[in-house]
């Protein structure tokens, strides 16, 4: 290995004593390069191959600087190739590694060694064929680099082999047909332009028809018999094709194919409404404000007619679900034109009520309801109460509900909190806990709150509401109310970090620290035996109210509990505590 490495050291001296004859490289990067070159003890790591990068970007750099353009070939031409080199070997090695072929593939599209491309895809292809992604890369490359569309026709058929049922992979397919017959027409265009022989002419239209009818071809192969692809696929192919100005005819045909043979998806029927409001209009309305809002009205009204037409005969809650989405989305958007507005929120509200009328509105939907209807108290009732009866089990609708009856200030909330509490599973229920914790603070006695009790079978429950009540008790009724409550909860489980932290940061707020304090760290610390804690206790007494005698003992003590990595780390903290670096 070392003659090797030796042997291509040397091959490169001739190279860079012309660098540095033409004032490239002076005789100090020279040798610091042979240096560099024969410590790289392993030809194919990726810091070698990132350093020969490197000096390329450098020789750039310096034609750039001095504005020398001349003998290329004899000095980046070699070391492109000898790049290029540790990269085949490279991926030879580690084949697996697609990160490594693409790395290969941006270097060669940066140094333009387009016949080298071809090579490495094809390579890369040939060991990872399952993956659609790369098929479509090396057809973009052959069609936008190599401007050979018969290489990226090829691929593309061969990966169809490979992925018959990818989507993405035909659709590219289906773009590159098109590319491609665009091209030809701009050739035909260039050939009438420069007034070419008439052969030629009809030669090149010939192509162009031909490639448009193959690809009416390769489209019918794929939607004109049943498909799993669906309805979405067909219509991403129109929009494929919409993109160009010479398939109106295509268009056509796909758009026919998809009334015909895709009713039965809500897809199809949400396509067709929404082109409704692409339809050109008649100018002369355009030209006020009320001319345009008339005609918004009149194309959302043709949308709205073909979302019933689809309801008569697809009555499903996707469907429902595609017509409530396009009628909150024109109600969001923004017009000074009251009629049209209200027409806007009367058609959402019909909608709303018909899809929760078959129970085909889905969750989401409901809050939207609720907004819509903020002004109006009974009307939020209503439907927050019908959102519910729907979704009986569901925490977020039950806490949308809550919400705003306690910003309404009405219906009975403590029955509602305990009919949410039946409902909804007992390890969802802390968000409702929350509210009704808010709600009893802010509107009932103290009795009633202290009423409510804390405690819960889900631990993460019972230890946000211990924590909760011991900050309410300390709001209400000072320090000997946080006490009563901390020695009435302090050994129910779950154990719970914070609620024993709030307690003593209670402790500290009082005029000095008592020995109780000390005691609950004591206990916490035996709880939860860690080495943070045991360095807060120590620092409180390392404080101006602490006893700093008691530190000596307590990191005896800290070092006969903790165990494993936890000791050598409070002992590097406590050394930083002690010299004053924490």
């Amino acid at each position: 290995m070392a003659e090797v490495i030796q042997l291509r050291v040397e091959e490169r001296i001739p190279e860079l004593e012309q660098l540095e004859r033409v004032g490239l490289f002076t005789i100090v990067v020279h040798y610091k390069v042979i240096f560099l070159l024969e410590s790289k003890k392993n030809p194919l790591t990726s810091t070698l191959l990132q350093y020969e990068i490197n000096v390329l970007e450098l020789v750039k750099k310096r034609r750039e600087h001095i504005k020398y353009n001349f003998k290329r070939e004899e000095i980046e031409f070699p070391i492109v190739q000898r790049i290029n080199g540790v990269f085949k070997r490279a991926t030879n090695k580690w084949k697996s590694d697609v990160q490594l072929w693409l790395s290969h593939i941006a270097f060669c599209k940066k140094w333009a060694t387009k016949t080298h491309l071809s090579k490495v895809f094809s390579a890369m292809i040939a060991i990872h064929p399952d993956k659609s992604g790369l098929w479509i890369m090396a057809a973009k490359s052959e069609l936008e680099d190599m401007n050979s569309s018969e290489s990226a026709r090829h691929l593309f058929l061969r990966a169809l082999r490979f992925h018959p049922e990818d989507k993405k992979v035909f659709q590219e397919y289906f773009r590159m047909e098109l590319l491609h017959a665009e091209k030809l027409r701009k050739q035909k265009s260039m050939a009438e332009e420069a007034e070419m022989d008439l052969v030629r002419r009809a030669k090149t239209l010939m192509h162009t028809l031909t490639v448009v009818n193959a690809c009416n071809k390769v489209l019918f192969i794929k939607y004109t018999f049943p498909s799993p692809l669906g309805a979405e696929f067909i219509i991403s192919l129109l929009n494929i094709a919409a993109i160009f100005d010479f398939t109106k005819e295509l268009q056509d045909t796909i758009l026919t194919d998809i009334q015909s043979k895709y009713t039965e998806d809500c897809v199809t029927w949400d396509f067709l409404a929404r082109r409704e409001l692409e339809k050109p209009s008649a100018g002369e309305e355009l030209s006020t404000a009320k001319g345009r809002a008339s005609d918004i009205a009149r194309r959302e009204e043709r949308c709205s007619l073909v979302y019933e037409e689809g309801l008569q005969s697809l009555n499903t809650e996707p469907m429902f679900t595609c017509y409530a989405a396009f009628c909150l989305e024109r109600h969001r958007r923004k017009t000074n034109v009251q009629e049209l507005k209200d027409k806007r929120e009367q058609r959402l509200q019909g909608v709303f009520q018909r899809a929760h009328d078959s129970s085909m509105l889905k969750e989401a939907f409901y809050k939207n309801w609720i907004l819509l209807a903020a002004g109006d108290a009974e009307g939020v009732a209503r439907v927050a109460m019908a959102a519910t009866l729907r979704y009986s089990q569901s925490v977020s609708t039950w806490t949308l509900r809550l919400q705003m009856l306690m910003q309404l200030d009405s219906g009975d909330l403590k029955t509602l909190f305990k009919e949410a509490l039946e409902c909804i599973s007992p390890k969802e229920s802390l968000p409702v806990w929350r509210l009704q914790v808010q709600w009893s603070t802010g509107s009932q006695s103290p009795e009633e709150t202290e009423a409510l009790g804390v405690l819960s079978a889900v631990p993460a429950v019972a230890m946000e509401m211990k924590e909760c009540y011991l900050d309410w008790s300390s709001a209400t009724g000072g320090y000997k109310k946080a006490r009563k409550t901390f020695v009435s909860l302090h050994e129910s489980r779950p154990f719970s970090k914070t609620f024993f932290t709030k307690m003593i940061q209670i402790e500290l707020e009082q005029v000095s620290i008592p020995d109780m304090s000390r005691q609950k760290r004591l206990d916490l610390i035996n709880l939860f035996s860690h080495f943070n804690l045991w360095l807060g206790y120590i620092k409180e007494e390392l404080g101006t109210r602490g006893q700093p005698e008691n530190c000596g003992m307590l990191y005896w003590r800290a070092m006969k509990l903790l165990e494993g990595e936890s000791v050598e780390r409070f002992v590097s903290n406590y050394t930083l505590l002690q010299t004053g670096h924490l």
